[in-house]
């Protein structure tokens, strides 16, 4: 199986011009692979009888601009619990978009944030007022694939049913219980990292912001470990870092 190229901004950007000029636009040459660009990389890979799917390994590339070399991508240094998954890290354009987030807080940050939550069409409301793990985990996931989204995406323990199962890995989607592992109350984010006793994770509604947190591993939901059905299957392994001095998290909301 052909390995994903790790697309960073100046390569997706390299992309989106090139597809332009094959017709395959009009993008916006920004670096930033949302919907449009995805679908336009999935529309040119079945115009050259390639598997249509949104990601470009090396036969993509080669289909792309012929004889240019690929790039060694650089590995994005910007968080230091990101895990490489081969020499230039994993291809999940939806962890790109969510750590784009990194840091907004939902009071301080209030109105960015919530442009961002309904950026996708649609939103569960004010995050100062309402728990937005949910809207953050589907407004991430909507912008960068053509996923089918659970039914009422806002509730945590709805993510159980999205996609397929997966092995903890980076980009994986994890839903947890919250009170008991009957309750519906719980938290919804994505996989990172994790130590003996925690999965490090990246979500909103976090201390009121876009952060990484610790939960323990006795929390993770039944099939709670998920990965979308639309993207590169899930090949990766548990990242184990650390256990550091952050506590655990037991109140998400």
């Amino acid at each position: 199986m052909s390995t994903p190229i790790r697309m960073t901004p100046s390569l997706v950007r390299q992309v989106q011009r090139r597809l332009n000029q094959l017709n395959f636009g009009p993008l916006t040459e920004d670096g930033i692979r949302g919907r449009k660009t995805n679908a336009a990389i999935t529309a040119f890979k079945r115009s050259v009888g390639l598997k249509a799917r949104p990601f470009i390994g090396p036969v993509t590339w080669k289909a792309l601009f012929d004889d240019v070399q690929i790039p060694a991508a650089m590995p994005n240094r910007t968080l230091d619990k990101r895990p490489p998954n081969g020499p230039n890290g994993p291809d999940a354009p939806w962890m790109d978009e969510a750590l784009r987030k990194m840091g907004l807080h939902e009071g301080t940050h209030n109105r960015t944030l919530s442009n961002w939550l309904k950026s996708d069409g649609a939103t569960v409301g004010d995050p100062s007022k309402i728990p937005w793990c949910g809207d953050f985990v589907e407004t991430a996931i909507a912008l960068t694939l053509d996923e089918p989204l659970p039914v009422n995406p806002y509730l945590a323990a709805n993510w159980v049913k999205f996609g397929i199962q997966c092995r903890p890995q980076y980009g994986a989607i994890m839903s947890f219980w919250r009170g008991s592992p009957s309750s519906w109350k719980g938290h919804v984010a994505f996989y990172v990292a994790e130590d003996d006793e925690a999965y490090h994770i990246l979500g909103g509604n976090q201390r009121n912001s876009v952060s990484i947190t610790r939960i323990g591993k006795n929390r993770l939901r039944t099939h709670g470990c998920r990965w979308p059905a639309s993207a590169m299957e899930p090949t990766g392994r548990p990242r184990l870092i650390a256990r550091g001095s952050d506590p655990l998290s037991h109140n998400e909301a």
